[in-house]
């Protein structure tokens, strides 16, 4: 990682350079898109201010790196940050001075920006309370971490087609999608993964090949090996928009991936190249003070005693000032930490009773139910390719739900994107949505195409089908309309779902554009 950090270090200044060149329109918007994405960063919509986004392995921040982005908050004057669903943190609305400076000071705490955007590897997810669920497989994060140093070591030194995101799931709840993602690696009973590969969201979406079971934890590195040589190999580097892993399975075919992926696997085993990992036991030893929490976003770790606190903001926006404070809480707690989720939430993990009451309060302005933990991404005030704003139609939701007073179970957690690129991760949701246009009386009215039906539980997973465009006005309505439907049943939204299917469709499609 020394190596890596000197290259990283010594590239700055030309980041620098060409972030002054955009602002001062020497180069275009696109020049820069395709520079500055291997940074971590890209210019917003208004052109006028960056994004940056701080990798964060499996979604972890403890105590020095929640410190670090309080203090870059409070220096910068930074007033939005976004959980996004690759359990990284945004930053937006930066100037040069704040990106450069951010940029650099950060690897001083463990945290790279390198790669964030661009065709490089992206950041490494895992299920957010792997180590501490109860009922967890094993804990899959040391995999996680290890699959995270190994991938920034690759970056400017292998050249791939387009972006590659790897995640690890520890349940088969499988919160990290691995099942539908470039590589993923679910955990099974027997203490091994089951393999998956070349799947993914957005445009034409695929669910993962299994392509390898039964693999050993301290092997995972040559299945990304071999994953990283197939991509290079087989790739679409000509066409852009067919350039994922995803269309390996087209210009292959499924069998032919398979056989590509293990030719690709024996060649990894073969090299020489010591790719084992050591695992080193991290365990505090910490135990619960005697104190029973009873709230429902008090989760009970399998530590006995100890529990792990949710907290999910609005959109994933939390208030700025709100990092501050949850750090002045938990500053000097013993193995206290934070761990992003998938979903644009947070846990705070390895609370005692008393502390999880302290944390308890300091997050008491996030979602109040399953449905207000809804995701939406950024959206289209601030990014530039974005056709909708995700987070402004999720807020408009939520306090119409809120003034008609549904009740808490009436509807699912659902998924907005601002385009079809699902940041969203429209395409899972029981309800999805994602951005667009609908011209009508020759004029272009704002609308969302509607997904309906997905599911991410392993061995049940699925697309969303699109059910066709919905315009924006309409959809509190739509909202209201299948809340109280479900309220008038007496059910939970999960429970009447499961039997009424074809009622939701019907209640959708009254609402969709004729």
């Amino acid at each position: 990682m020394e190596r890596t950090l000197e290259e990283f270090k010594q590239a700055l200044p030309v980041f620098k350079e060409m972030t002054e060149k955009f602002y001062s329109q020497e180069i275009t918007r696109k020049e820069y898109k395709g520079f500055s994405g291997k940074y971590g960063s890209y210019a917003q919509r208004d052109g006028e201010h960056n994004m940056l986004r701080l990798r964060l392995r499996g979604g972890r921040i403890d105590q020095d790196k929640l410190k670090f982005i309080v203090d870059m908050i409070e220096q910068y004057r930074i007033i939005m940050l976004h959980f996004t669903t690759c359990q990284t943190i945004q930053l937006h609305n930066l100037k040069a001075e704040a990106v450069c400076g951010i940029m650099e000071r950060a690897v001083e705490h463990g945290i790279y920006t390198w790669g964030g955007g661009g065709d490089y590897p992206r950041n490494v997810i895992a299920s957010p309370l792997s180590g501490v669920e109860q009922g967890e497989l094993f804990d899959v994060m040391p995999c996680a971490m290890a699959a995270s140093d190994y991938l920034l070591k690759l970056i400017g030194k292998v050249k791939l087609p387009r972006k590659l995101k790897v995640g690890f799931s520890n349940t088969a709840a499988d919160l990290t999608h691995v099942t539908f993602r470039d590589l993923g690696f679910a955990a099974t009973e027997q203490g091994t993964f089951d393999v998956y590969s070349a799947g993914g969201l957005g445009k034409n979406p695929k669910m993962g090949l299994l392509v390898a079971e039964d693999v050993q934890p301290d092997m995972v590195l040559y299945y990304i090996k071999a994953m990283v040589d197939t991509f290079v190999a087989h790739g679409n580097y000509e066409n852009r928009a067919k350039a994922r892993t995803r269309y390996m399975q087209y210009t292959l075919g499924e069998k032919g991936y398979r056989e590509a992926y293990r030719q690709a696997l024996e060649e990894a085993l073969r090299s020489g190249e010591d790719l084992k990992i050591r695992f080193h036991e991290e365990t505090s030893g910490k135990t619960g003070d005697g104190t029973a929490v009873s709230d429902p976003r008090a989760i009970p770790q399998k530590q006995e005693g100890l529990y792990a606190v949710f907290y999910h903001p609005l959109g994933g926006v939390p208030a700025s000032d709100k990092m501050r404070r949850i750090y002045e809480v938990i500053r000097g707690m013993e193995a206290v930490e934070l761990r992003l989720t998938p979903d644009e939430g947070v846990y705070v993990i390895n609370c005692t009773g008393e502390e999880a009451k302290r944390v308890l309060e300091v997050t008491d302005d996030g979602a109040r139910n399953t449905w207000e933990s809804s995701v939406a991404c950024i959206g289209a005030s601030v990014c530039q390719i974005g056709v909708r704003d995700s987070q402004k139609l999720l807020r408009t939701l939520v306090e119409r739900t809120r003034a008609e007073g549904l009740s808490d179970d009436a509807l699912p957690l659902i998924h907005i994107s601002g385009c079809p690129s699902s940041c969203g991760t429209h395409q899972i949701g029981t309800i999805g949505f994602h951005g667009g246009v609908r011209m009508i009386d020759k004029k272009a009215e704002p609308a969302f195409t509607l997904h309906f039906g997905g599911e991410q539980q392993m061995g049940r997973a699925r697309f969303g089908e699109p059910l066709g465009m919905i315009l924006e006005k309409d959809i509190p309505d739509f909202i209201i309309t299948l809340g109280k439907t479900v309220e008038k049943s007496g059910q939970s939204f999960g429970e009447w779902f499961c039997t009424h299917e074809e009622e939701a469709r019907g209640i959708a499609k009254s609402y969709l554009c004729q």
